[in-house]
């Protein structure tokens, strides 16, 4: 079945006001343009080549609004919601994994990829490394836990406290899920309160009922 149609969840971008530049210089706009990219392409190169790049981040359009994607050399270890302010997302990265931190869209490519096809309703997996170091103690166990949780399917948080060894955590489960480094691949959508109802997400209320009726849907 086709995907649920995405909800209008942030303002459309603004489209540039005011005058056409003159051809001259909007050829010179173009042109610089497509000298910084060049630049930053070999600026990411050298920083691969030289082992002083830790971080590589990009950011994505999604049917939830963009999201920033961030990963180590050991894998996937942030999807962040524009919500969450992605400057300060990266600034927290600085501190908790590496200030060597740059905008490398290659690296994100296969996790770009995935990301796309779960969206367009035709992945129902992820298949990408992930590096958990954001994730600790009783948290990661609930993590480690929700991709068990089948597409489609949903656990409440007290089934989920029982699964993970520790069924009087319950509210333990709902802040592991609301501090979740990796929403959507790590697919805390999936639980929801004991009576049915959705709860909270990181993403907002709409974002998560996307993801759930983009996941019934199929």
């Amino acid at each position: 079945m086709t995907a649920p149609s995405s909800p209008d969840l942030l303002p459309a971008r603004a489209e540039r006001t005011g005058p056409a530049l003159p051809e001259p210089l909007e050829r010179l706009s173009i042109f610089e343009g497509a000298l910084l990219e060049q630049l930053h392409g070999r600026l990411e190169s050298a920083a691969r080549e030289a082992d002083l790049l830790d971080v590589a981040y990009t950011t994505i359009d999604s049917p939830l609004g963009p999201l920033l994607l961030a990963a180590t050399s050991q894998g996937l270890v942030r999807v962040a919601f524009a919500n969450e302010d992605h400057g300060a997302v990266l600034a927290a990265l600085a501190a908790a994994v590496s200030p060597r931190i740059l905008h490398a869209p290659e690296r994100l490519a296969e996790a770009t990829g995935q990301l796309e096809e779960y969206f367009a309703g035709r992945r129902r997996t992820f298949d990408l490394p992930l590096d958990r170091r954001l994730s600790k103690g009783f948290r990661l166990s609930v993590h480690r836990h929700l991709p068990l949780i089948p597409y489609g399917s949903t656990e409440s948080y007290a089934q989920v406290a029982a699964a993970v060894g520790n069924p009087k955590a319950v509210r333990a489960v709902g802040s592991a899920c609301a501090t979740n480094p990796l929403p959507v691949v790590v697919p805390c959508h999936r639980v929801l309160r004991s009576d049915g109802s959705a709860g909270g997400y990181l993403g907002g209320p709409q974002a998560k009922a996307w993801l759930l009726g983009l996941e019934a849907a199929a």
